[in-house]
């Protein structure tokens, strides 16, 4: 009984010392990890709005840090929001893909789904969009659900269900050519 009593105990404080170890290895990945993205963050953010807004991620103090809260702080040029509920919605939606590449950029991924992240953009902030998206497309394919036609006029490529018969959907391609914009535009003028 007291043999099988030490093991159990040895037991419990190799598990507890492995829990530690554990924990320890995900909190400084977690904290190495976070940094990066909070530099990419502000790098991104300032890509999409202007080199004077501010923006920043901030953990939580005090707490374990793979339990704390995120705090994310978006503060473009002439406002001075205390949330970031207090955003437009374009305003918004421009944080949140900054965010989004900001992770992007710690993990690449060779293609990216968007569905339709564009929605609550107005046209100068789809120029901001579309820019992003050309700046990462060297080493991405993303594939962009939308509806706006300037996101669409960004495309290298086009993909469309349409339904010339009732009940039978057809897929349409479209595929760009620089060489041919270029000719199309020049024989315009």
């Amino acid at each position: 009984m007291t043999q099988q009593r030490d093991d159990l105990i040895e037991a419990e404080k190799t598990l507890l010392h492995t829990i530690e170890e554990i924990n320890n290895t995900a909190q400084r990945k977690f904290l190495e990890t976070f940094a990066k993205i909070r530099t990419n963050f502000i790098v991104t953010f300032k890509e999409l709005f202007m080199e004077g807004d501010e923006c920043d991620l901030k953990l939580e103090e005090g707490v374990d840090p793979l339990e704390a809260t995120i705090e994310i702080i978006a503060k473009p040029r002439g406002k001075r929001p205390t949330s970031i509920d207090l955003l437009s919605g374009g305003e918004k939606t421009l944080t949140a893909i900054a965010l989004l590449f900001a992770i992007y950029l710690v993990k690449p991924s060779p293609f990216c789904i968007l569905d339709e992240v564009d929605a609550p953009l107005d046209d100068s902030n789809i120029d901001r969009y579309t820019r992003i998206l050309k700046k990462f497309s060297d080493n991405t394919q993303f594939i962009v659900v939308t509806h706006n036609k300037r996101t669409m006029e960004a495309a290298q490529a086009l993909y469309g269900v349409t339904m010339e018969e009732e009940g039978i959907s057809k897929i349409v391609t479209v595929r760009f050519n620089e060489e041919a914009r270029v000719r199309s535009a020049t024989v315009t003028n």
